[in-house]
């Protein structure tokens, strides 16, 4: 079976071209990049360790999570959150361009790099790197990740566990995950002078605040979409 790429291509408003190709395991979904030679300080794993994490420092040295965005936050310490860039994203086939600013690019590629770090609060994003939608809506992004969990629950009860159609262990996945993203920023504004790569995680957190009360709201604002299905 072959590893899943997806290509993202930024050009900046300087017109210099930074490009990553992000390889996934096809089967655990991990990403298959080499680990640095050196790491930076911001990348270990007691370094603004986030409250919730069950990484322990005496076995392990750089958090799975840092080290998946290095590559990024380094290319990317010299451009500002605001910065128009042209994104282009190529991924099995398809072909995605978009002219948007450097958070918003940023934030779309860490979302999927995240995603795939290893880092066990992250796992659940899996399957949604797996289809990746480059630049997705927070409505698309609140969407993928209640689908994704429901299905996850119709496998659960076809092999006897007990499914959570109430969405509980959802909100406590986002729950954890805003945890991750506070500790995350405060390892970015130590290791980046510009501000882009920290507002990309914002964006991600702003979607993982819209997750729970959506939930609690109990997602009526995309009922509609279900009527056929209620009626019938």
């Amino acid at each position: 079976m072959d590893s899943v790429v997806i290509e993202y291509r930024f050009r900046l408003s300087d017109d210099t071209v930074e490009e990553f190709r992000v390889e996934l395991d096809p089967v655990e979904l991990n990403l298959l990049t080499a680990i640095p030679e050196n790491p930076p300080s911001w990348t270990e794993l007691g370094f603004h360790q986030c409250p919730n994490c069950s990484l322990e420092t005496k076995n392990q040295r750089y958090c799975p999570l840092a080290l998946s965005i290095l590559d990024i936050v380094e290319h990317f310490d010299h451009v500002l959150s605001y910065d128009m860039i042209h994104l282009e994203v190529q991924a099995e086939g398809r072909h995605i361009s978009q002219q948007t600013s450097a958070q918003q690019g940023l934030s779309s590629l860490m979302g999927l790099l995240i995603a795939a770090s290893g880092c066990p609060h992250t796992d659940f994003f899996k399957p949604m790197a797996r289809f990746h939608l480059p630049l997705a809506r927070r409505d698309e992004t609140v969407y993928r990740a209640v689908s994704t969990y429901l299905l996850a629950q119709y496998f659960i009860q076809r092999e006897g566990g007990e499914a959570d159609f109430q969405l509980e262990g959802l909100k406590r996945i986002y729950d954890n995950i805003q945890l991750v993203n506070y500790s995350v920023a405060k390892r970015l504004r130590a290791a980046s002078e510009a501000d882009s790569p920290v507002n990309a995680i914002v964006i991600l957190d702003t979607y993982a605040k819209a997750v729970p009360f959506l939930i609690d709201d109990s997602l009526d604002y995309i009922r509609y979409l279900f009527d056929s299905f209620i009626k019938n």
